[in-house]
């Protein structure tokens, strides 16, 4: 349960946290992290049965590389994650499904396969996703990508003050979202590290989460084995896993809710660790 002055989060019919663990379960051919090892169906139905076994209360599935690459279009979106979210929904029942997507014609067919969550990590291009989400009755992610289109890289991108901005965009997307009838314990805010920010912009934003946790809305972290992290410590993708830790501890103990990895079993321990420090055991 989390603290009374915590809002609460709630997801297919139950309270999320307060340290929740999102599994990232990529069905492309080009990820960034795995290189397509979860590409197959049942590769990536085993995966998700994986992070559930190990611990994770969210699975995030994904039918599109973040980054740029081969044009990915509404109907190979749909093939890659409609089944699984469907068969992942009949194997986990009690498991929150959430969909990595920003298009409304995937977020609506999800949503009738049993998804419980729309991840629009690219900051609400396509705003009928919101509208969706409220048709549904299921929870919404807002991120922030500094207004870049889907599947870009940032160039020399700059702002005044990245915390403000990222404040600024995520909670408006977040009370649209309210306004349309999403619940509003069902919507999480995401500042999306790397996402039309540079690493000192990551950086910044690690360092002064308070701000965001402070908003009143549950906040998600997506970090792991991202560039900023590879960039700071001088570590290629796979040499990544440590770094990823101590930002996660760092995020959990700045009062982020959600922690969205690909390292289940590690994440899980090491924010158990964290509640227990912060806890004062």
């Amino acid at each position: 349960m989390t603290s009374p002055d915590v809002p609460p989060l709630r997801l297919n019919g139950r309270e999320i946290g307060p340290h929740a663990i999102m599994a990232v379960v990529n069905r492309t051919p080009d990820s960034f992290f795995d290189r397509g090892a979860t590409y197959g169906f049942d590769a990536a139905l085993a995966a998700a049965d994986r992070a559930v076994a190990d611990g994770a209360e969210i699975v995030d599935i994904g039918g599109v590389k973040a980054g740029p690459g081969e044009d990915v279009g509404v109907a190979e979106e749909l093939r890659r994650v409609v089944d699984l979210v469907a068969a992942v929904r009949e194997r986990h029942p009690a498991a929150v499904i959430s969909v990595d997507t920003w298009r409304a014609e995937v977020g609506d067919a999800v949503a009738r396969a049993g998804a419980d969550l729309l991840n629009d990590t690219w900051g609400g291009p396509d705003p009928r996703l919101a509208e969706v989400a409220a048709e549904h009755g299921i929870g919404l992610v807002c991120s922030h990508a500094g207004a870049l289109p889907p599947r870009t890289r940032p160039h020399r991108i700059g702002y005044g003050d990245v915390v403000a901005d990222v404040v600024a965009h995520i909670t408006g997307l977040a009370e649209r979202a309210a306004a349309l009838g999403v619940r509003r314990d069902a919507i999480l805010i995401d500042p999306a590290h790397d996402f039309g920010k540079n690493t000192r912009h990551s950086l910044e934003i690690t360092r002064r989460l308070r701000e965001l946790t402070g908003t009143g809305w549950p906040v998600l972290v997506a970090v792991s084995n991202k560039d900023f992290i590879g960039e700071t410590l001088g570590r290629p993708v796979d040499g990544r896993g440590v770094g990823t830790m101590a930002v996660l501890g760092v995020s959990a103990l700045l009062g982020a809710r959600v922690f969205r990895v690909h390292d289940v079993r590690a994440a899980r321990q090491a924010l158990d660790r964290c509640g227990a420090l912060g806890a004062g055991r």
